[in-house]
């Protein structure tokens, strides 16, 4: 019998919990900067920008971190569709971790707007200028992050679908680390 773990690493942990963080701040930050054009707009955008450059580098030291360490099992008795279900919603997550500042970064880039990080670092285009790009990218940033809203809020219903109709553990697998021995008997 093989012995699996029931919880994610404090690393997994730490980077899940932060990372949530810091992207309802910048979806929030997002939708207050598409709905004013007071001064707090510029507020606004010099915080987004440095904030979606800080989540794709957390989003690839947490792909690297997953992929190096794995995550615990499902439950056994949990339904295949619903296993499809975590298994394809955290894809999206990754894909939209990764893609959503990478668009945002291209989308600054076909505007000929700088990206200034904290301390005056500027980085670097990615994409050449166009309008057209520019326009297109922006709708794609746009749209991505309603998807990106709601697939939080699908994940939130099924955290707590685990951890008050189901109380199956894979709540607890993310939300503690304590445990009595920290494995359990693999299937």
């Amino acid at each position: 019998m093989t012995m699996a773990r029931q919880h994610f690493t404090p690393l997994q942990r730490l980077l899940h919990w932060l990372m949530a963080i810091c992207i309802l701040a910048m979806l929030f930050i997002g939708v207050g900067m598409v709905s004013t054009v007071m001064p707090k707009y510029l507020t606004l955008v010099s915080i987004h920008k440095p904030l979606g450059i800080a989540i794709l580098v957390l989003a690839l030291v947490r792909l690297g971190v997953r992929l190096r360490d794995g995550a615990p099992a499902l439950p056994a008795d949990l339904p295949e569709p619903m296993k499809l279900a975590a298994h394809l919603s955290h894809y999206a997550f990754y894909a939209l971790m990764i893609a959503m500042p990478l668009i945002g970064w291209g989308m600054l880039s076909a505007a000929g707007y700088p990206i200034v990080l904290f301390g005056g670092v500027h980085l670097p285009p990615i994409l050449p200028q166009s309008d057209g790009l520019h326009a297109t990218l922006w709708t794609a940033h746009y749209y991505l992050a309603f998807a990106f809203f709601a697939l939080i809020l699908l994940h939130l219903g099924a955290a707590l679908f685990h951890a008050f109709v189901r109380r199956d553990g894979v709540f607890e697998a993310m939300a503690s680390g304590s445990s009595a021995g920290g494995v359990a008997p693999a299937e």
